[in-house]
């Protein structure tokens, strides 16, 4: 078996918007040649794991379902775990809606256990408030993540975190977050894989998501410069990655082993 594993974040680091990033695919093919555990892991709540699997075989990268780990997947995992066929209201799209119908749970308009926050562009302010006035009688409010904002083509657009962050000053009540950085995302993903935690290895492009969750429970980390950080910018924290490259096509031979 091999020394290590790995957790791959998506956006900035295998792909950026529509382009692959150069050594992306050659990265993975190693991967499975070596038989090196890996899961594609993104923040993105929007795409049934079906949905990235395609997304990425039509970018020419080999995947399978069973290949991706979302923050939708985890937090019905999270919410199944806590409370098994439970009831949730959520703002979200088919990503999130399909991982908690898989995990037993069943959506409402009234009088849900949860309200869960993803992401997406269907939602409107009407269900904004439907969301406010059931954590507000007692919901207890989940969030897929809290990244404040989402990249697309045309440049960013709100997040989950910027929608959770209304629902949270409007009620006083604060949200718990599945998604990276938190625990239960990053945990349930090495479990997965079967790995321990000194054989994990985050390899990211963020240091407030993949940087500091893996950081927090002892992976090893790898920031890629390929997204949202430069190198000047580690200087405004206080912990740092265990290596920063310019790419995943850079990635230290000795954790492909």
């Amino acid at each position: 078996m091999s020394k290590f594993g790995f957790l791959l974040d998506m956006d900035g680091v295998i792909y950026k918007g529509k382009e692959l990033i150069p050594g992306a695919k050659e990265f993975v093919a190693t991967l499975r040649e070596k038989e090196i555990p890996f899961l594609f892991l993104t923040n993105n709540s929007q795409r049934t794991r079906r949905d990235v699997a395609h997304k990425l075989e039509q970018m020419g990268i080999s995947a399978e379902a069973d290949d991706v780990f979302t923050c939708a997947i985890a937090t019905a995992r999270y919410l199944a775990e806590r409370k098994p066929e439970g009831t949730a209201f959520v703002i979200g799209e088919s990503g999130l809606t399909t991982a908690l119908f898989k995990n037993g749970y069943t959506l409402v308009d009234d009088d849900p256990d949860f309200v869960v926050i993803g992401e997406g562009r269907t939602m409107n302010f009407e269900t904004i408030e439907k969301a406010t006035r059931l954590v507000q009688n007692g919901a207890k409010l989940i969030a897929t993540n809290l990244d404040p904002s989402c990249p697309t083509d045309e440049g960013i657009r709100p997040g989950c975190g910027a929608i959770v962050a209304m629902i949270e000053a409007a009620t006083g009540k604060q949200a718990f977050s599945v998604g990276k950085p938190s625990p239960v995302m990053m945990r349930a993903a090495r479990k997965q894989l079967g790995l321990s935690s000194e054989q994990t290895v985050m390899v990211g492009d963020t240091m407030t998501t993949d940087i500091l969750g893996g950081t927090q429970l002892s992976y090893k980390t790898v920031l890629v410069l390929s997204g949202g950080t430069a190198r000047q910018d580690l200087a405004d924290y206080a912990y740092s990655p265990d290596y920063v490259v310019d790419s995943i096509a850079h990635i230290p031979e000795e954790l492909v082993q």
